[in-house]
């Protein structure tokens, strides 16, 4: 049990290296792509200075024109409502009023009721604030009931024309929030979809070059680990891209920007393309699990002959290639549905058909059924990719016989 314990501590450490590594180089490429070109990105940056701005304007207007003593409640709810898109704000700042104002009246009648005194006040007011926070039609905004009412409380300001300025502060911070951003650089979310794709398709290339460049050398257990931990990773980049999607739809609601800035642009992808790369993340992770169990010799994995290694090296470098030229037509404006040209695929193709045709030598049952394995998960890749020219191959005389 010791020596589990001491082994565990080394992989855990390896494992916070890792996940450092990644996001340190992940927040590298966001910065890099905001700098140079515009997309979610850039959109994020735009989006935190107006919301920046919105809630020192909201500060400034409640401060002086109505001289509020605190002033807090103007600029932290400007600040949330600069949401990603004009709808959310909208809908936001509905929900946010309707909280706001129970929970300030709700605290109100709270401090009245136990004369003012705090603890009781609370033990009124935040149960049922925090089960009214719950609903499910007032979202992420549920929460700044009780919040509001923590407020209200801890400062003791329930009189009415206390409660009268916390609200009329709402309100501006509120009306700020959506003109500005409404009308200050409206969010127009058409290219995010398109993107988003481009930096999972960008991915999927790396985490096979990186496959591929490590079978060519000795590997193991750690070298695994980390293709799989990346290969995990990918599932958050499908995600961005149906948030994308949903976005690109909701950011046209209601926004009087959407005719105005930059109608040129082109329509996204398809659904068709987030299911195709979504299959392609699937088979990477199956893949990268089964080279991780081979490397650990779970379940008694044996793993495969040296030269099944090296030519298995090979054909991930050509997926690899495949997967890069379908990134690189999907950062092209309007060929975000291309596919690529007949020829990488069907070099990709044609050295798959020989593995498999060589598999069938193999003289080991336990290697083979690895091998196997591992080229079914590179053929369903290939099938992914390139729907099209895998319907030709597999309609050929080769392409006929059953997979490994």
């Amino acid at each position: 049990m010791r020596q589990t314990k001491g082994s565990a501590v080394p992989k855990l450490m390896g494992k916070i290296r890792r996940q450092t590594g990644y996001e340190f180089a992940a927040v590298r490429r966001s910065t890099g792509r905001a700098l140079r070109h515009s997309g979610p990105e850039r959109a994020t940056a735009v989006q935190a200075l107006k919301a920046a701005g919105a809630a020192m304007a909201a500060w400034a207007l409640a401060a002086f024109w109505i001289e509020s003593p605190m002033a807090l409640m103007a600029p932290w709810t400007a600040l949330v409502l600069v949401d990603t898109t004009v709808y959310r704000s909208l809908r936001a700042c509905v929900q946010q009023m309707v909280i706001i104002s129970v929970g300030a009246v709700w605290a109100s009648a709270a401090m009245y009721l136990t004369r003012g005194s705090t603890l009781p006040a609370m033990a009124v007011s935040l149960p049922p604030l925090m089960l009214i926070a719950g609903y499910r039609r007032l979202g992420a905004q549920g929460v700044y009931g009780a919040t509001t009412a923590l407020f209200v409380i801890a400062y003791g300001s329930y009189q009415p024309g206390q409660i009268g300025h916390r609200l009329l502060e709402t309100l501006i911070g509120a009306v700020i929030g959506l003109s500005v951003n409404a009308f200050v650089l409206p969010p127009v979310r058409l290219n995010d979809v398109c993107a988003n794709l481009h930096s999972l398709a960008m991915e999927c290339a790396g985490l096979l070059r990186a496959i591929a460049d490590g079978l060519e050398e000795p590997w193991g257990p750690s070298q695994a680990e980390a293709w799989e931990d990346r290969a995990t990773r990918l599932h958050r980049g499908v995600r961005a891209v149906s948030e994308a999607r949903h976005k690109t739809v909701e950011s046209v609601r209601l926004n009087p920007g959407r005719r105005l800035r930059r109608p040129h642009r082109t329509p996204p992808p398809t659904p068709d393309t987030d299911r195709r790369w979504q299959s392609v993340v699937h088979h990477l992770t199956a893949l990268t699990r089964t080279l991780s169990g081979v490397a650990a010799r779970s379940h008694g994995l044996s793993a495969p002959p040296d030269r099944f290694t090296n030519d298995y090296a090979a054909l991930t470098h050509a997926v690899s290639r495949l997967c890069q030229e379908q990134a690189e037509a999907l950062a092209c404006p309007g060929s975000g549905n291309a596919e690529p040209g007949h020829g990488q695929a069907a070099e990709a193709w044609r050295q798959y058909e020989q593995m498999l045709g060589r598999l069938q030598t193999q003289a080991d049952p336990a290697r083979t059924v690895v091998s196997g394995g591992l080229l079914v998960e590179i053929r369903q890749l290939l099938l992914s990719l390139t729907p099209s020219q895998a319907r030709d191959v597999s309609s050929g005389p080769r392409g006929a016989r059953p997979a490994a």
